[in-house]
């Protein structure tokens, strides 16, 4: 059981990570967050600092994703809930889906187009991320209906993908 310091600790940090989890967040907030996230581990684990576990395996004894990952898992799940019932109108408006002229074999696989940018501001778009993080995930992870179950194998995907062993 946590006590009120660390309670407070917990939440304070909490909503940090959750502030700065956007689309536009730069490379160094991203850097700054694995940090704090390592702490709030250590802090939800109750495990000292010179303990001999790793941040890294904290994360993954807790079933949390990294930084990175959970930024594209939330890019990821807007995406899909987006192109699944076509609201927000606003998001909607700006993801264009490919449309093949001929019947090929990729011609149903629910992709995405990026629209060409200049600057990397632009780069950081909803319009260019989400189309970038969409596209490289599994054809089968693509072509879910349900969003339990995209979340679900989602989340599993980005698992796998942060805590292969190499």
């Amino acid at each position: 059981m946590l006590d009120t310091d660390q309670t407070m600790l917990l939440r304070l940090m909490i909503c940090s990570n959750h502030k700065s989890n956007h689309i536009n967040s730069s490379q160094i907030q991203i850097k700054s967050q694995p940090s704090k996230s390592n702490h709030l581990a250590r802090v939800v684990t109750c495990s000292p600092r010179s303990s001999q576990s790793s941040s890294h395996n904290l994360l993954q004894h807790l079933h949390w994703l990294p930084i990175k990952h959970r930024i594209n898992f939330k890019i990821a799940n807007i995406t899909f809930r987006t192109l699944q019932s076509s609201q927000p109108v606003y998001l909607r408006s700006i993801l264009h889906t490919h449309h093949s002229t001929r019947s090929l074999r990729l011609s149903n696989t629910n992709l995405s187009c990026a629209p060409f940018v200049r600057t990397s501001f632009g780069s950081r778009s909803f319009s260019v991320a989400a189309p970038k993080i969409w596209n490289p995930l599994p054809p089968a992870l693509r072509m879910c209906t349900s969003h339990d179950t995209f979340r679900h194998q989602l989340k599993t995907h980005y698992f796998q993908q942060a805590f292969q062993p190499t």
